[in-house]
């Protein structure tokens, strides 16, 4: 190989990897949630409790400290701690009310504890603060579609986010799952 195909391959190399950060780095999860904030799970399970310990002290002296709530929050968030995530998403929301990706973590854990009008609230609010909020609007056709079972719900708020995004992964995701649904009512 010469110079310029090695120049090549590790150029194709760094976009690939910068491109599939870009879209996937905002989510550490399996199930079929985009998360806003939350950064891909780093650590492990000590490096996570350790992290959490820090955050606690923190915002014990500092309770006006929405960054390291932020952190704590994405850190409950990452090790499955529902109801102490919402407590902290609520914290951040106290200090920074129009934080769109804390509105929508925040809805992803009512999701995962069965509150599906609280998480269908905070999606909701997230879009009347940015009606471009993509992950918002997508996961609030995740809990129309799969845990409300309301596909007309879904189809409308899956149609406006493919007005905005019609090509990542998400979108096709959602193009595959409109796919499955029965013809709009009365066509």
């Amino acid at each position: 190989m010469n110079k310029e195909n090695v120049l090549t391959v590790a150029v194709a190399i760094i976009v690939g990897l910068l491109g599939g950060y870009l879209i996937y780095g905002v989510s550490s999860h399996k199930e079929p949630v985009v998360s806003s904030s939350v950064p891909t799970g780093t650590g492990s399970p000590t490096e996570y409790q350790q992290r959490i310990a820090e955050a606690e002290k923190i915002v014990a002296r500092e309770p006006g400290n929405v960054q390291v709530w932020n952190q704590l929050a994405n850190d409950y968030f990452d090790t499955d701690q529902p109801q102490k995530a919402v407590q902290a998403y609520t914290k951040v929301l106290e200090l920074d009310p129009k934080n769109t990706n804390a509105l929508t973590d925040q809805g992803i854990m009512y999701r995962k504890m069965g509150w599906y009008d609280k998480a269908i609230a905070n999606f909701e609010r997230a879009q009347q603060i940015d009606p471009n909020h993509l992950q918002s609007l997508y996961n609030l056709g995740v809990v129309y579609m799969v845990d409300l079972k309301k596909t007309e719900e879904a189809r409308a708020v899956w149609t406006k986010y493919l007005q905005f995004d019609s090509t990542s992964p998400t979108a096709q995701q959602i193009k595959a799952d409109l796919g499955t649904l029965p013809p709009p009512a009365g066509k």
